[in-house]
Formats: structure tokens, C-alpha cells, sequence
């Protein structure tokens, strides 16, 4: 298992979570207001730069309108179309 969290799947987690923030219509801007952060957490967030915990990533799916459910399924999915 890679330790990196600069791994391929990773990398997918962080894609999507950013596609879920467009499909939502928000800016980086709005969505540190709904979830009571900075831009620049959201920023770093979406690049990497800083490692989300599943309480983080379940602030940010109520944010986004999604169930945290919906965005593992979704998460599986494209991890699964990797291998």
C-alpha cells in the first residue's frame, strides 16, 4: 500500500472532490463559507497540500449537497476503473 498521499488514487480522490465543488456551483471562496474555513484550506485541500480526515470529507460533501455515501460510490467507481 502506497504511503505517499500524492498516490494515483490519491490523486482521483482529489478529482472528484473538486468536480463535486463545481457540480455545485461554488467557488472555493463560497465553500470555505459553508464549511467555516479559509480559501486557502479549501485550496491546499483540493491540491494535495493538506490531507483530509472522513469528518472533513463529510463537512464538505453537506456542503456540496452530496451524501458522503454518494461520493465513496462515486470514489469507488473511478478508483476501480484504474486497475
Amino acid at each position: 500500500m502506497e504511503k505517499s498521499i500524492y498516490s494515483a488514487r490519491y490523486g482521483t480522490f482529489l478529482k472528484l472532490l473538486k468536480k463535486a465543488r463545481e457540480q455545485a456551483g461554488l467557488t472555493q471562496t463560497q465553500l470555505a463559507v459553508k464549511i467555516g474555513e479559509t480559501q486557502t484550506f479549501v485550496s491546499k485541500c483540493e491540491r494535495g497540500e493538506r490531507r483530509i480526515d472522513v469528518v472533513e470529507l463529510h463537512t464538505f460533501c453537506r456542503a456540496l449537497g452530496v451524501s458522503l455515501k454518494q461520493f465513496v460510490a462515486a470514489l469507488e467507481r473511478a478508483i476501480g476503473r484504474q486497475k
